[in-house]
């Protein structure tokens, strides 16, 4: 008698292929059903696990990060954590460039991943622009420094492949049953990515890209300070392509915020502000298309990486009860 055992050969076999999950109690009658890939189950609980992986990898291949040489990047915090496990597990030291900006959580997870940290400070708390570009320079000037390998999330397109592997998930998940495709905007890989794939498959699909209504600089806005984490770099991103997008949707820091928690509360789906605004597009478009249509859109990351920020601190507080008794 043999036994067969099946194994990953490390944590990074975890990353990808990732469910798809219908919602049941947010899309009102008379809606597209609308479902969201579940990033969260990839191994840092965020999407970025896998371009992370692509741009390491890519690198290793093609000479520019050799064994043991230095990764840096500037990161809201998923990128950061993501390129973190990829490091540990590879065994690549990693300089990380983020700020106050984003969650104590996504800092103290890269640190426990063992990447170092450079904090650039905001103003007042929020993104925008200016904080984007401080954080590019820091990073600019780590990498002049230390001669490390730098990923660049913004300008570096060897990250597109992995998002095409998730429109093809996608497109297999759904048995070719997609209408609509809708994701939040950072640096844009993820919507263009698997806007091509899902378009190479039909042509005809509807995508969509999510950016902050406070800094709706794609829509041809103004750049602003929003709390989106994540998205909205401030300005026109490199890897942004308007020909594989259909629309544009302005999503406001309080609506994402208020129907992630909704999400949470109704679906028991755990989610952060990026998701919150990717569902807040869906359900628009939903109700345009009708009954019989499918909108996919992406949970990109666990609601872990935010409970000390505003998005669920106060919902944390204002559920707890306290009694006179003594532990």
């Amino acid at each position: 008698m043999t036994t067969c055992t099946r194994f990953h050969s490390s944590i990074l076999d975890g990353i990808g292929d990732t469910p798809l999950i219908q919602l049941r109690h947010l899309v009102p009658a008379g809606s597209a059903r609308v479902l969201l890939k579940l990033e969260s189950r990839n191994p840092t609980g965020s999407m970025k696990d896998r371009m992370a992986l692509a741009m390491v990898e890519t690198g290793e291949r093609d000479g520019r990060l050799p064994p043991g040489g230095r990764v840096v990047e500037y990161t809201g915090g998923s990128t950061g954590v993501s390129l973190a496990l990829v490091c540990a597990v590879k065994r690549h030291p990693l300089s990380i460039v983020t700020s106050d900006a984003f969650s104590p959580e996504k800092r103290s997870h890269m640190a426990a991943l063992g990447a170092e940290l450079t904090i650039v400070r905001s103003a007042g708390g929020g993104m925008d622009a200016a904080l984007t570009r401080n954080m590019i320079e820091a990073a600019r000037q780590i990498t002049e420094a230390t001669g490390g390998f730098w990923t660049d999330q913004l300008n570096n397109a060897d990250q597109l492949p992995a998002y095409h592997r998730m429109g093809d998930e996608i497109w297999r998940q759904t048995g070719g049953r997609v209408d609509a495709f809708v994701q939040c905007t950072g640096t844009a890989a993820s919507v263009r990515g698997a806007a091509e794939s899902l378009r190479g498959h039909q042509p005809g699909i509807r995508t969509v890209a999510v950016e902050p209504a406070e800094s709706a600089v794609l829509s041809g806005g103004s750049s602003g300070v929003h709390r989106i984490e994540g998205a909205g770099a401030g300005f026109v991103v490199p890897l942004w392509d308007p020909s594989v997008i259909s629309e544009i949707a302005a999503v406001s820091t309080g609506e994402a915020m208020a129907m992630a928690r909704r999400l949470a509360a109704e679906e028991g789906l755990f989610a952060g502000t990026s998701t919150g605004a990717n569902v807040v597009a869906a359900l628009d478009v939903a109700r345009r298309l009708g009954p019989g249509s499918t909108v996919v859109t992406v949970l990109c990351d666990t609601g872990i990486k935010y409970l000390s920020t505003g998005l669920y601190k106060d919902v944390a507080a204002s559920a707890q009860q306290w009694t006179g008794e003594q532990p």
